[in-house]
């Protein structure tokens, strides 16, 4: 289904459509919130742009940050003020405006899965070189954002990896469901997109969606319109698909909202100012009334953007990870209050990393591999997983002469892990992941 039928999801809601839809009361639905068993919940939260993973995940050894230090020139951090990683990371260190991720990481509640990116198959550089079969455009933002996003390693396939997950075991988890498994509150992505499922769109903060702003005279009549259009048979199945689309998501946000309201509020206090812990704490809040929805499998999609770093990258990223590091520690601590720690893994993915070798405006180029952030109390946290890659301009990883790593771990591999704890069979992933069967693992062990 196109994308811009799917977006009359976005922000929707019509407060006269819930008492004729039988979606009241959630008083007593929302009591039973704590008992429901077997909930799992994965939340991507997306890095628009290519995160520079070179200043996120740094070599903390005397040997490893010379290099770090020598080769990165302007864009190196000293290292006094990188944040050391403990037990078997102690080699390692992290952007300095990471503080919770690093807590998060030493408390093993998570891990970083190092050098990943897009694949075909496993790749050298020498293969590389020698023309391998490798993804569709490399380096360009939409088409690695797309890769990322569809884990079929072209840009071409109109459905996302969570949208193909939804496709396949909605009817097992959720059957019965108010609203449908994926949730996005950061607009519609390819991520999200089935092929016979639909996703679900809100804006956080607020989940009645569109609001009006005339007198209530005026909205009433605006509110009384569209209903009237909506029931309309119009006798053209294009136009009566769109109808029921749009009916759907009126009923699937005033349910959200609906049931939201009925809950005693979070006592966790997110980050005011912050674009991603308003998203994240929107995704608390729906998944604090699980049981009410009737979902024991939910996928969200959350995103922060402005990575692309060319210039200037210094300041631009510490801001967005200073963004990013509490956003994440606030959602973490928000499902530790609501009991489902084990329950909810948040990952990170992005377009690609930058070059290591920086430009000359203080910035970095798009690049290939780069490191990943995975959090949970279902986390086999304290760790590093995968290869990191040797960091040298022309050396065995490098896939030309600045710094682009060829991944070690592609990042299908990074997403069927995801799948596979979240109740993917072993049948089932090769209909999600068409090419996991090109590497020797499925599983990284992360989770």
């Amino acid at each position: 289904m196109p994308t811009n039928r799917r977006s009359f999801i976005k922000y929707a809601s019509l407060a006269a459509a819930g008492n004729a839809a039988g979606l009241r009361p959630f008083g007593l639905l929302n009591s039973m919130a704590q008992t429901t068993t077997d909930y799992k919940a994965l939340v991507c939260v997306f890095m628009f742009g290519g995160n520079d993973g070179n200043n996120t995940l740094i070599q903390f050894d005397t040997k490893g940050y010379a290099n770090y230090s020598t080769i990165r020139g302007p864009l190196a951090i000293p290292q006094a003020q990188l944040l050391q990683l403990n037990g078997s990371a102690t080699n390692f260190a992290l952007n300095p405006n990471l503080p919770d991720v690093q807590a998060l990481f030493n408390n093993k509640n998570a891990a970083l899965v190092t050098n990943v990116g897009t694949l075909m198959q496993p790749t050298t550089r020498a293969q590389y070189l020698a023309g391998s079969l490798v993804p569709t455009n490399l380096f360009s933002h939409v088409d690695q954002q797309n890769e990322w996003q569809n884990a079929a390693q072209s840009s071409a396939t109109e459905s996302g990896w969570a949208g193909r997950i939804a496709d396949l075991i909605s009817g097992q988890y959720n059957l019965g469901a108010k609203i449908p498994m994926i949730t996005s509150v950061a607009g519609d992505t390819l991520f999200c997109n089935g092929t016979s499922s639909t996703p679900v769109s809100v804006s956080p903060g607020n989940l009645g969606g569109a609001t009006c702003s005339e007198g209530t005279t005026e909205c009433a009549a605006q509110q009384e319109t569209a209903q009237a259009l909506l029931s309309f048979s119009s006798g053209l199945s294009l136009i009566q698909a769109d109808n029921s689309i749009t009916t759907n998501a009126y009923a699937y946000a005033l349910t959200l909202a609906d049931a939201v309201q009925s809950v005693t509020p979070l006592q966790t206090v997110f980050p005011a100012n912050n674009s991603l812990a308003s998203q994240l704490k929107q995704i608390a809040q729906i998944i604090q009334v699980r049981a009410a929805l009737g979902v024991s499998r939910q996928i969200f999609f959350a995103s922060l953007g402005n990575f692309d770093t060319h210039a200037d990258q210094l300041p631009l990223q510490s801001a967005l990870l200073a963004t990013l590091s509490p956003a994440i520690a606030a959602f973490y601590a928000a499902t530790q209050e609501l009991g489902v720690q084990n329950n909810v893994t948040t990952f990170t993915m992005s377009d690609f990393s930058r070059t290591f070798q920086p430009n000359s405006n203080t910035g970095s180029d798009h690049a290939w591999g780069s490191h990943h952030m995975v959090v949970g109390g279902a986390v086999k946290g304290g760790q590093m997983y995968g290869t990191f890659p040797d960091l040298a301009l022309g050396g065995p990883d490098d896939s030309g002469s600045n710094g682009r790593w060829v991944p070690s771990t592609a990042s299908v591999q990074y997403a069927a892990t995801l799948a596979q704890w979240f109740g993917v069979s072993a049948a089932q992933m090769p209909s999600i992941f068409p090419n996991i069967g090109a590497f020797s693992s499925g599983n990284l062990g992360f989770v």
